[in-house]
């Protein structure tokens, strides 16, 4: 399942290939690139490392991206791989057709209008244009032990990772909204992931996918947050230190995989 060709095929649903694996009890990875720190040699290191076919989703993003670099970074991969390009936005600037779907955030963990919906009405028009199939996103933040770019620059506090009843409410919460999908997330550099006790308590309560990720540094770590239940790891800056871990991803993800 793992060698889907999206580019071109916008009748194709991301969602509908997310939502299937996920009830099927298959894992997911997805990896997330910093088009500002995305060389062409990095990228030929991640598209040509041994376990890249392992990889379900390519996000594509950040909350410090210079304009224009999400353009050249996508055309960079697409020239590299067929995978699903999805946009991982920090703003309404990061918005381009050259992907194939992007995560349409509302960060309901804090209570930042902005991002709750004023961004969105900001790039309502753009988004209808742009004919990318729009994710729709719970997204929330979890104290990952640190100050993170996304908790600064968003102005809002983490939800505390010894509060599982508070995660759990709010991704409720957000699947009542509408939202298809729910993000936990402690953000780039992390010291630690979100609890297995706080994903399972968000898992038990919702129907809706899950997507964890910041702070997952060690197979131990993929695997205990799968098994925690969820759907989709995330991994970013770890990659771009060791691309090597990318072997370590996969064997957690072979673990859960359901012959």
């Amino acid at each position: 399942p793992q060698n889907y060709s999206f580019h071109n095929t916008k009748t194709i649903s991301i969602l509908h290939k997310i939502s299937s694996l996920a009830a099927a009890h298959q894992k997911m990875i997805a990896v997330l690139i910093d088009p500002d720190k995305a060389s062409d040699n990095q990228l030929d290191t991640l598209v040509f490392n041994p376990s890249f076919n392992q990889v379900d989703f390519i996000f594509v993003g950040g909350s410090l991206v210079t304009d224009g670099s999400i353009k050249t970074c996508l055309e960079r991969l697409k020239k590299r791989t067929t995978k699903p390009l999805i946009i991982f936005p920090g703003s309404p600037n990061q918005i381009d057709n050259a992907a194939d779907a992007i995560l349409l955030l509302s960060l309901i963990s804090g209570r930042n209008s902005d991002l709750l919906i004023g961004r969105h009405v900001e790039s309502a028009h753009k988004l209808k244009r742009s004919g990318l199939e729009l994710l729709s996103t719970g997204y929330i933040l979890v104290d990952g032990g640190r100050t993170t770019t996304v908790s600064y620059i968003s102005g809002t506090t983490p939800i505390p990772n010894d509060k599982p009843g508070i995660a759990a409410a709010t991704a409720l919460a957000g699947t009542q909204l509408g939202h298809q999908l729910i993000y936990l997330d402690c953000g780039s550099g992390a010291s630690h992931h979100a609890s297995p006790k706080l994903i399972a308590a968000v898992k038990n309560e919702i129907d809706v996918p899950v997507i964890v990720g910041g702070g997952i540094t060690s197979q131990a770590d993929a695997e205990a947050v799968f098994l925690a239940g969820a759907d989709v790891v995330v991994v970013g800056n770890k990659l771009e230190e060791d691309p090597g871990f990318l072997g370590e991803l996969t064997k957690a993800k072979e673990a859960f995989m359901v012959l």
